[in-house]
């Protein structure tokens, strides 16, 4: 028997065979052609991309129809890349210019394209390079002629085992046919990510070598829920995965019906479920889970799409269409969080040693203007359509809440002057990510019309955790009775002043926190879309002075592992599905 510990990105239970997939990928060595060839590599050139470009339309429409059109438009990005004029440009300059063939020149800009999201460290940006791979070699199908992987011939239930899926691949998949997924590569972000939780797929990722470890046919049991690939399981192993399997099926088929059901406790107190998104298309998702609207609208993406800085119109664009796909619900945009270990630092002159301590967030935006106002604007011009809420990222002092909202104010003004409309009555609001503003509460709680606790960095600034080093990994916890006891005083100081709060951390998804949260007296939380549905169920299983007893006893603890191992004994209680 084999076990194998990875990355839970797509929860639930299965055991099947393997089929192991062999990874396609194309190693193009430097050639150059002569001058008369030049004409004949361009127009091989305008045709892979312009196939490829049809091609995948094609596949989005097929997509659409088996699993829904946001499924499919995980492919718009793979579709604006094909279709971009400067990327087409890079190419034929290569050709025209260095006579390099039409494939090298591909291989040469694509590669370059990927180092580009490869070099940032945080692993969401980080994992569009897979979608660059994806993109280069769905062109080089195109230029060199050689055939496709192929998952659509499949006659009994697999477990897929690759290396790695391309979001291609991972789109293709019959759900009929393929069980489960685990890869050697990819993480939570990861579009074959995406995918695998649309299709409700049990998948392991970042397994790093489960492809040598398997064979095909071999039994396999893939634990999407806890992180776990099983190679030959004995007899024991097998009987006890296969009943998690039909278990973990049967709360599936529960869950949906919860969906347009309102997140109310047994007692008949009303919780607020929102999602947490980063393209527009996700709002949907959102709201076909159960969502009550979204609680965070990442925008930093949009400064890494094209080498150009987005224009206020990009900005207006990507708005319009959350706001418009929100069906009236409310909808509460972050203010540009770059800096540290994204788009900054790559442009920078001279990169900041220990960027997350730098110029990052609020205080970038405070330095930048310019970008700062764009955003503003455009939030602004967008919240004529619908309940836009603006929020400001790592505020640790009232100076940067001032300053932005005199920003803020400038842009009205602005917008004003030109006659062009915006809602000038829009919430705005702070994250608060860090000790000094958890700290303040009290005075922020006087000037700001709502707050949203950022326990991703809460956590790392209080712990001093670098959440993403693997070798302190084990101290970053939400139990850790400090910051227990900082959530209880910003949620209880947001009572006290009728701010509202809300939470739209990872913790906010993790079913064995809910309980703590709910006593604590959080009413808001803002998550995953894909995890509404469990925080709702057990929302609707529990009473309020239930969860405030559960919170009493979590406040007690001296340390995290008790806290941890308190809070899943009493949510497995009524949940026991809770890892």
């Amino acid at each position: 028997m084999e076990l194998k510990k990875g990355i839970g990105v797509s929860p639930g239970v299965v055991v099947a065979a393997a089929f192991v997939l062999d990874t396609e990928e194309h190693r193009i060595p430097r050639r150059t052609v002569a001058p008369h060839e030049v004409d004949g590599e361009l127009a091989q050139l305008e045709n892979a991309f312009n196939t490829s470009a049809d091609e995948l339309v094609g596949q989005q429409n097929l997509i659409a129809e088996r699993h829904g059109h946001e499924t499919a438009r995980i492919f718009d990005w793979h579709l604006g890349v094909l279709r971009d004029a400067q990327l087409r440009d890079k190419n034929k300059i290569l050709i025209q210019e260095k006579h390099y063939s039409a494939a090298y020149a591909v291989s040469h800009v694509m590669r370059t394209y990927q180092r580009r999201f490869h070099d940032m460290k945080d692993p969401l940006i980080r994992e569009r390079v897979r979608d660059v791979q994806d993109i280069e070699r769905r062109l080089m199908r195109h230029l060199l002629g050689q055939a496709r992987e192929d998952l659509s011939h499949l006659t009994e239930p697999v477990v897929v085992i690759a290396r790695d899926l391309t979001p291609s691949q991972a789109a293709h998949l019959d759900t009929t046919k393929v069980v489960g997924v685990a890869t050697d590569a990819g993480g939570l972000t990861s579009h074959t990510a995406i995918f695998a939780r649309s299709l409700e797929i049990p998948a392991v990722m970042g397994l790093e070598d489960a492809t040598t470890c398997v064979s095909g046919g071999d039994l396999v049991i893939v634990d999407g829920t806890h992180g776990l690939v099983i190679g030959n399981p004995d007899v024991e192993t097998e009987d006890r995965y296969r009943a998690m399997e039909s278990k973990h099926h049967e709360m599936r088929v529960g869950l949906q019906e919860l969906r347009d059901l309102p997140a109310e406790t047994i007692d008949g107190v009303r919780v607020y479920l929102n999602g947490n998104i980063e393209f527009p298309h996700e709002v949907a998702t959102c709201l076909a889970k159960g969502a009550d609207g979204v609680g965070l609208y990442r925008t930093e993406f949009l400064y890494l799409r094209e080498d150009d800085e987005p224009t206020e119109e990009d900005h207006l664009a990507a708005y319009l269409e959350a706001i418009r796909a929100s069906e009236g619900k409310p909808m509460v945009i972050r203010t540009l969080d770059l800096g540290a270990d994204k788009y900054t630092q790559n442009r920078s002159f001279e990169p900041e040693r220990n960027p997350f301590l730098g110029l990052r967030s609020i205080r970038y935006c405070l330095q930048h203007l310019d970008v700062f106002k764009i955003q503003l604007r455009a939030i602004l011009r967008a919240s004529v359509e619908g309940d836009i809420r603006i929020m400001f990222p790592l505020i640790t002092g009232l100076m940067e809440f001032r300053q932005g909202r005199m920003v803020l104010g400038e842009a009205m003004e602005d917008l004003e002057e030109q006659g062009i409309p915006f809602r000038r009555e829009i919430p705005l609001g702070i994250m608060i990510e860090t000790p000094a503003a958890a700290l303040q509460c009290k005075e922020f709680a006087r000037e700001v019309e709502f707050v949203s606790i950022g326990t991703n960095d809460l956590i790392q600034y209080t712990l001093a955790v670098d959440r993403s080093n693997e070798r302190v990994a084990s101290l970053y916890t939400a139990s850790h009775p400090a910051v227990v006891l900082l959530l209880r005083d910003i949620i209880r100081t947001s009572e006290k002043y009728d701010v509202e709060c809300s939470l739209c951390g990872e913790i906010a998804g993790e079913p064995i926190y809910t309980l703590l949260l709910l006593g604590l007296g959080l009413r808001r939380f803002s998550m995953a879309a894909g995890d509404v549905p469990e925080i709702k169920k057990i929302i609707r299983s529990t009473t309020t002075a239930h969860a405030q007893k559960v919170a009493r006893r979590a406040l007690g603890f001296e340390t995290d592992r008790q806290v941890t191992n308190y809070l899943r004994d009493e949510t497995r209680k009524i949940w026991p599905y809770a890892v």
